[in-house]
């Protein structure tokens, strides 16, 4: 039995769990610590905050899966101010193994190893994903990762990180165009991620609002998620709608980019909207792909439903590295 500390950290939210690996692959998490980047002036004192809630040690095996780009000297957050540089890893964590992997490429790890039941169907064929081929995983959440999984027909297979959630984004209808335009006013270059993701929803309200010649104020996002959800406020529902056609859109322009024969959508946020995207626009948004659309009909699309895909992915993600 391997044990090691599994971190998964993104713009808000530092995840921790001791994570144990069987000789047959099998892994195991015990309970997450989930500590706020903002209440942590950088990754060493988190993770500091978190070895004394697990009584002063933790094992001296550390797998990171990190929200930006991994490679490198120094290591920076696309969406928060921590710092990690891989050499020091051993000295300051007094770790004598580590893996460190883009965030969603621990995702795609978790989506290789998780058995069917972790999937809910979204659109296309209702079966299982496709054993053998290549996969795009991709999620929204302070931003918007994306990775992609080779499945080989030994069983094995490869997983590759990417920057996709900074592709650029591209209107669909006038709507899409209020939106693209009200976020040029800030942005030279507005991403995909500018749209898809949890902090995009204020944008997209305001743009809907201002479309309607409402006077709203601008308020943290949360509260417009609350409402839209809870249908307290029909505005914040079509902002909340708009948003889950946007991610249909997004989701298959990557499937296309990637020549992927089937998509898988994570991450928390996906998981808490699961039912609105079944009930939305999304899989309209996935087929519209012109000349294209029979084949993205046929391309299956799950949601991946572990409760911390991050952190187990990061465990497999050392396992196939050490083990």
């Amino acid at each position: 039995m391997m044990e090691l500390v599994a971190v998964d950290i993104g713009g808000t939210h530092a995840r921790f769990a001791i994570a144990r690996a069987a000789d047959d692959g099998t892994i195991e998490l015990d309970e997450p610590e989930t500590l706020h980047t903002e209440d942590h002036a950088s990754f060493q004192t988190a993770w500091e905050d978190f070895r004394e809630r697990k009584g002063g040690t933790l094992p001296d095996a550390v797998s990171m899966a990190i929200a930006g780009p991994v490679g490198g000297e120094v290591i920076r957050f696309t969406n928060n101010p921590w710092i990690i540089r891989p050499a020091l890893v051993e000295e300051k964590l007094g770790a004598t193994r580590f893996t460190i992997v883009n965030d969603f490429e621990a995702v795609a790890h978790a989506v290789a190893r998780a058995p069917d039941e972790q999937f809910v169907h979204l659109t296309g064929p209702d079966g299982p994903l496709p054993a053998t081929g290549r996969l795009t995983v991709l999620g929204p959440g302070t931003g918007l990762g994306v990775a992609h999984l080779y499945r080989e027909a030994d069983g094995t297979y490869r997983v590759s990180a990417t920057e996709g959630g900074h592709v650029d984004f591209a209107p669909l209808d006038q709507i899409d165009d209020a939106i693209l335009a009200r976020l040029r006013k800030r942005h030279t270059r507005v991403s995909a991620e500018r749209v898809v993701s949890g902090p995009a929803i204020s944008d997209i309200y305001l743009a809907l609002a201002g479309l309607e010649g409402r006077a709203v104020v601008e308020e943290d996002d949360i509260a417009i998620w609350t409402r839209g959800m809870d249908g307290s406020d029909s505005l914040a529902a079509a902002a909340v709608d708009r948003f889950c056609m946007s991610l249909g859109s997004v989701a298959g322009d990557m499937a296309l980019a990637h020549g992927a024969k089937g998509v898988v959508i994570a991450g928390g946020l996906g998981y808490r909207i699961r039912e609105t995207l079944l009930k939305s626009a999304f899989a309209e948004r996935f087929r519209a792909k012109g000349r294209f659309a029979g084949m993205m009909a046929d391309t299956p699309v799950k949601l991946i439903v572990h409760p911390q895909p991050g952190l187990y992915g990061a465990a497999a993600a050392f396992v196939s590295e050490h083990a």
